[in-house]
């Protein structure tokens, strides 16, 4: 009896060792899923892709109610506050890429947009790599990420042009910008 039940329980690793296996050949890996990244023949000259222009927009009034997410509670902001924080930023790519956003927009991996769990939708932030200073604009148009350890979740452009596509999260400052 022993046996057979070591031999399940072999059984059971190894096809659970199957699925941590990823289904793309890049060693970037963002957002929450190793089998996320970039698409087989990402465009070219993403450096060229511009930041997001801040504008004045109405708020979706559907993204921007008390929501739970993973049995927690988020409240969005609903005015124009100033935000400013430091914490990390991780990326999502393909897998979600073609999606509805928390906005009801597609999900463009290659547009410079984010996600967060509070700041109103739509809005603009600036978003520094505190490892390279490299900065970008970005518009939130959906919601997450849903992990205590991150504060923002940014499209693949957005973390190609700050340099994180590689380590899948860094250390980001976060502020609110506004149209001038």
């Amino acid at each position: 009896m022993k046996a057979l039940s070591l031999l399940f329980i072999c059984l059971l690793l190894c096809c659970l060792s199957g699925c941590s296996t990823t289904s793309h050949t890049s060693t970037s890996n963002g957002g929450y899923y190793l089998d996320d990244g970039p698409e087989s023949h990402p465009p070219a000259n993403l450096d060229l892709v511009p930041n997001a222009v801040p504008r004045w927009e109405p708020y979706n009034r559907y993204a921007n109610k008390p929501y739970e997410a993973l049995g927690k509670w988020y409240y969005p902001q609903t005015n124009n506050a100033p935000y400013r924080a430091v914490g990390y930023a991780s990326w999502y790519g393909r897998r979600y890429n073609h999606h509805r956003t928390a906005s009801g927009e597609v999900y463009n991996m290659y547009a410079m947009t984010g996600a967060h769990t509070t700041l109103p939708i739509p809005c603009y932030v600036k978003v520094t790599n505190l490892k390279n200073h490299r900065w970008v604009i970005v518009r939130i148009n959906d919601r997450g990420p849903f992990k205590d350890d991150r504060l923002i979740d940014l499209s693949y452009t957005a973390a190609y042009k700050l340099g994180i596509l590689g380590h899948g999260t860094s250390q980001v400052l976060v502020e609110r910008v506004f149209p001038k």
